[in-house]
């Protein structure tokens, strides 16, 4: 499969939401309960520039999105400024495919090569053996533990928290 990175783009919205609307209904890795319609996104769309912090990736495979990856605002209060949440969300076909691995390696590559984060976290709902083998295969440490944090599907679910540290010096 011959697929590119390249940053996310407004048109690319639709299929964006597309890809993560099946995670909201049909899994537990994200704790959203309801599907989004597009203009409920755009907000989301809106924080990410090609430079900085908040960054959003692509992997496009022809002109069809295969998946993407992500830094946001890990929390809002002004201190916590330099740190970033990552996410990676593909379409299900591809999981397992190498394809995450090298657009969220991507996504750590920019943040690390700016320096304009210093260190990305991420939660993974438990389980989740896939994406917790993918986090440490990118170097993140697992830090910690929120138990039954989350409750979808009449059930409670755990989340691991892992760190990156993305400042270019370590």
């Amino acid at each position: 499969m011959t697929f590119h990175i390249r940053p996310g783009a407004s048109d690319d919205l639709n299929r964006l939401v597309e890809i993560y609307n099946y995670y909201v209904t049909e899994t537990h890795v994200t704790f959203d309960t309801e599907s989004f319609a597009v203009a409920e996104r755009i907000q989301w769309f809106n924080q990410f520039a090609e430079t900085g912090r908040y960054r959003l990736l692509v992997a496009e495979e022809g002109d069809d999105i295969l998946g993407y990856a992500s830094s946001t605002v890990f929390e809002p209060r002004a201190a916590y400024n330099t740190s970033v949440e990552t996410a990676i969300y593909l379409e299900p076909e591809h999981t397992g495919s190498g394809i995450g691995f090298q657009l969220y390696g991507a996504l750590i590559d920019e943040l690390t090569a700016e320096k304009t984060a210093h260190r990305a976290y991420s939660g993974v709902a438990l389980p989740n053996d896939a994406s917790v083998a993918l986090h440490r295969k990118l170097g993140f440490e697992r830090v910690g533990s929120y138990h039954e944090v989350g409750y979808k599907f009449d059930k409670y679910w755990d989340v691991d928290w892992f760190e990156k540290d993305v400042s270019g010096n370590g």
